[in-house]
C-alpha cells in the first residue's frame, strides 16, 4: 500500500506473548516487504531461532513477558549470535525498567501503541546499524 514500502530479504524474528501483537506486527512488516518468522514467547523464540538458517537480520521483541523477559532472551540469543540486531517494543510504562534493561544496554526500542510509519522506520534504522533511541513515550 505504501509508495515507500522496501523491496527487501531481510528476515525478522519478532516474539511477543500476545497473539494479536504478533499478527499485528507480522502484517505490518510483510506489507513492509519483510519475511516475518513469529514467536510466541521467548522459550518459543529460542527454539525457533536455532532452527533458522540463515539466522534473522533482526530480533524484535517485547520487554516485558511472563517467563523469560525480552532482554533474557537477547542475552541467551547473543551468546549464539553475537552480532545480533535487535530492536526492542513496549506499552510498558515503567521507564526504569525499560532505562535498566534496553537503554543501557545500548538497545533500540519502540513504544507501543506505534504507528506503521514508525515501526518501519525504527526497523530500517536498526537493519542499517543505527541504534537510535526511540524515547519512551507514554501510550494514550
Amino acid at each position: 500500500m505504501s509508495a515507500n514500502s522496501p523491496t527487501t530479504s531481510h528476515t525478522i524474528l519478532v516474539v511477543d506473548d500476545e497473539p494479536d501483537m504478533l499478527r499485528l506486527v507480522e502484517a505490518i512488516l510483510t506489507e513492509q516487504g519483510y519475511k516475518v518468522t513469529l514467536a510466541k514467547g521467548a522459550e518459543n523464540a529460542i527454539r525457533t531461532f536455532e532452527k533458522l538458517h540463515p539466522r534473522p537480520d533482526l530480533i524484535l521483541t517485547d520487554v516485558v513477558m511472563p517467563g523469560m523477559s525480552g532482554p533474557m532472551l537477547i542475552d541467551h540469543l547473543l551468546t549464539v549470535e553475537p552480532n545480533l540486531r535487535v530492536l526492542f517494543m513496549s506499552g510498558y510504562d515503567d521507564r526504569q525498567v525499560v532505562q535498566r534493561y534496553v537503554i543501557e544496554k545500548g538497545f533500540a526500542l519502540v513504544a507501543k501503541p506505534f504507528t506503521l510509519q514508525r515501526l518501519g522506520t525504527a526497523v530500517k534504522n536498526v537493519l542499517e546499524g543505527n541504534q537510535h533511541i526511540d524515547p519512551m513515550e507514554p501510550p494514550h
